[in-house]
This record gives C-alpha cells, sequence and structure tokens, in this order.
C-alpha cells in the first residue's frame, strides 16, 4: 500500500499536469504617437550620422543621436530620432522598423516620455538594518 502512494506521489511530482503553464508576456504599452522615436538594436559601429541619413529617406530628421559609452565611445545599442512631424516619424517607423542598419536588425517604435522622478523617493532615507533600534532602552 505505501509503494503504491508513494508511486502516486512520484507520479504526480513528475506529470505535466502539475506544473501550470508559464502565462504569456504582456505585450507591452504602446506609446502617444509623437515626433519622437526609440531605436532599438543597434551595431556597435552604428553612429549619429549613420542613423540620421537611415531615417531622413522618410522625412525631415530634426535630430538624431546614438547613445554611447562614456568609455569606449561605441554605441549601447539604442538611440533617438525627432522628425519635424509625427506623419513622418510614422513613415519611419513603417520604413525602418525590422529592418537592416549596419548588419543589425533594428527596432523603432514611438519614444515614451521619462517618467518625472518621484520627490518621495528621492528626499527619504532608506531604512537602516545596522545599530540600535531607536527606541530601545540604550538611545535615553
Amino acid at each position: 500500500m505505501a509503494a503504491a502512494a508513494a508511486r502516486s506521489g512520484f507520479r504526480r511530482m513528475f506529470s505535466i499536469s502539475a506544473f501550470a503553464p508559464p502565462k504569456p508576456p504582456a505585450p507591452r504599452p504602446q506609446a502617444d504617437p509623437s515626433p519622437n522615436l526609440f531605436v532599438s538594436g543597434l551595431s556597435k559601429r552604428t553612429t549619429t550620422e549613420g542613423l540620421r541619413d537611415a531615417f531622413a529617406k522618410f522625412g525631415e530628421v530634426m535630430h538624431a543621436r546614438v547613445v554611447t559609452d562614456r568609455v569606449t565611445g561605441f554605441s549601447k545599442g539604442f538611440g533617438f530620432v525627432r522628425y519635424a512631424t509625427t506623419e513622418e516619424a510614422a513613415k519611419g517607423i513603417e520604413g525602418m522598423d525590422g529592418k537592416f542598419l549596419d548588419g543589425w536588425v533594428i527596432f523603432a517604435e514611438f519614444a515614451k516620455p521619462k517618467p518625472p522622478p518621484r520627490e518621495a523617493e528621492m528626499n527619504s532615507q532608506p531604512p537602516q538594518s545596522w545599530g540600535p533600534p531607536s527606541n530601545s532602552w540604550c538611545s535615553q
């Protein structure tokens, strides 16, 4: 009897039905259309001029920047492009999303605005886990 119970427990432990399948990842929220684009998947050799030239085919590029490493000067793999209008930005996404630039597939999407810093977190100090508690007999 004990062997049968152990066997059924063993089967239950290694059966597929005992484990819940992982939940599919939630889709990333889409940013509101704006003339600003976020470009990811850039090669380490991609320059700001190369990014500007690639996106200039789809409209007037007001500003382009590849974010670079301070030490090496190489691309960190992402950058930003700003068009004159939202319509040109939409054409830039349509024309460059999933395309090759400097041998790498890049992804272009509308840029999300940077969230403002939270004042409460900036001014508060983290709790200290060392030292005696503040209301102990030592702090009289």
